[in-house]
């Protein structure tokens, strides 16, 4: 074991001492290695960068991994049993989808049905509890139509909402008379474009309200969407008008996986027939294949490129073995083994492997630390992005791979060079 540590030192320092001697060839080596071990190094990154931006978006509008997710269609006794269970448990968030119009009474919506601005979804129905739907022949007028959502808690810890400006809702506060709704940015839009008056109004509601707007965030949706306390809106809706019939009355209930809320929440409703539809969040495992796949053709590509490298490797080493035929028949003669001489050509050539290595994963975290500096502001996935350590790992296997494949043919050609060749020079 000693021999073999000892072998293996000789071979790195006349491998390093060999690179000194010929500093342009093997600049030359690593110019032509370089772009194929940066192409894997950034198919790598590519592929994790990815991953964080199609999560990113999943998280948004879904939730994120781990999360366990309640849906069912809500009745006034449902309804009472999700607010008297989540009163005092903010680990477990749940949410009231509802239909809500801001600006004028008894007008038509700028935007019937909710829908993005830059669309029209058609006119509004009206739907009574017993499900027949008429067409609303009221007369267009200064209002934005949009869904609210009724929170319990913050859906932040499961919902990662990006800020854009203003405030978020705080819990920890009384409940205010005038509800406070934070936008996302299509209702934002909306404001900003049209003047429409401040009065809200809710099917079911006792009366109409004057809303606070306080805040906008990105929650992922293209349509005009607004988020408030439930409390604040318990004095103008009961219980009974969270089962809005223009909605289907939808409920969804966020908790962590396997929280203890959800088998009284699961039990209550049972009793109630109202048995929910219970489901995992996992995008991550849910995309793997598809991102997975992506990644395979990528590499693929890249690898083509890394094999020009090891051509070019494999050319100077060539030649090199070549130019030190004398040398390598010298220590033959005094005894150096040929193990040691392919260990010479072969630790050259690994270290240029790794040299270029360094080399390629220092640009790619440069490059992707300017382009978190430059874009993050208008991408939200690129903010305080770091460097994935699979990539370098990637971008090490490669140049050590083609230090290998480069170097091995040279090394099996300077470990056959006989001893009689020096008595011939």
């Amino acid at each position: 074991m000693r021999r073999f540590s000892g072998r293996f030192r000789s071979a790195l320092i006349i491998g390093v001492q060999g690179i000194r001697a010929r500093k342009l060839r093997t600049l030359l080596s690593m110019v032509s290695l370089f772009l194929g071990v940066l192409a894997v190094v950034v198919v790598q990154t590519g592929a994790s960068v990815a991953q964080r931006a199609l999560l990113s978006d999943i998280e948004l509008t879904s939730g994120i991994d781990g999360t366990a997710v309640l849906d069912f269609n809500s009745t006034p006794e449902s309804a009472a049993v999700v607010l008297d269970t989540l009163k005092k448990r903010p680990q477990a968030t749940g949410t009231v989808a509802l239909s809500a119009i801001i600006g004028e009474p008894g007008v038509q919506a700028i935007n019937p049905g909710g829908s993005p601005f830059d669309q029209n979804w058609g006119p509004t129905q009206v739907c009574t509890p017993d499900g027949t739907c008429t067409v609303s022949n009221e007369p267009p007028g200064q209002a934005i139509e949009l869904q609210l959502t009724a929170l319990t808690s913050d859906v932040r810890q499961f919902r990662p909402f990006r800020p854009q400006s203003g405030n978020w809702l705080d819990f920890s506060t009384v409940p205010a008379l005038a509800p406070r709704l934070v936008l996302n940015r299509e209702a934002a839009k909306g404001f900003t474009e049209h003047r429409v008056p401040a009065e809200m109004r809710l099917r079911g509601a006792t009366t109409n309200m004057t809303p606070q707007l306080i805040g906008v965030v990105d929650d992922g949706d293209s349509a005009p969407h607004a988020y408030v306390r439930m409390d604040e809106l318990a004095a103008w809706l009961p219980p009974a008008g969270l089962a809005d019939p223009a909605v289907g009355g939808y409920v969804q209930i966020l908790m962590p996986a396997n929280d203890p809320v959800q088998q009284v929440l699961v039990s209550k409703l049972q009793a109630i027939n109202a048995s929910p539809m219970i489901t995992t969040i996992n995008s991550k495992k849910d995309q793997e294949s598809q991102l997975k796949m992506l990644r395979l053709i990528f590499l693929a590509m890249a690898g083509l490129v890394l094999l020009i490298g090891v051509a070019g490797i494999l050319n100077v080493g060539l030649a090199t073995v070549g130019e030190r035929v004398e040398e390598f028949a010298l220590r033959r003669a005094v005894g150096t083994p040929r193990a040691l001489l392919a260990g010479i050509v072969l630790a050259e050539t690994l270290l240029t492997g790794l040299l270029t290595a360094a080399a390629a994963i220092g640009v790619s975290a440069l490059g992707l630390k300017a382009a978190s500096m430059l874009l993050g502001s208008q991408t939200p996935f690129l903010q305080n992005v770091q460097f994935p350590w699979d990539a370098g790992v990637a971008g090490i296997i490669a140049g050590l791979a083609a230090g290998v494949l480069g170097g091995f043919i040279p090394a099996l050609r300077a470990a056959g060079i006989p001893i009689a060749t020096v008595m011939r020079a």
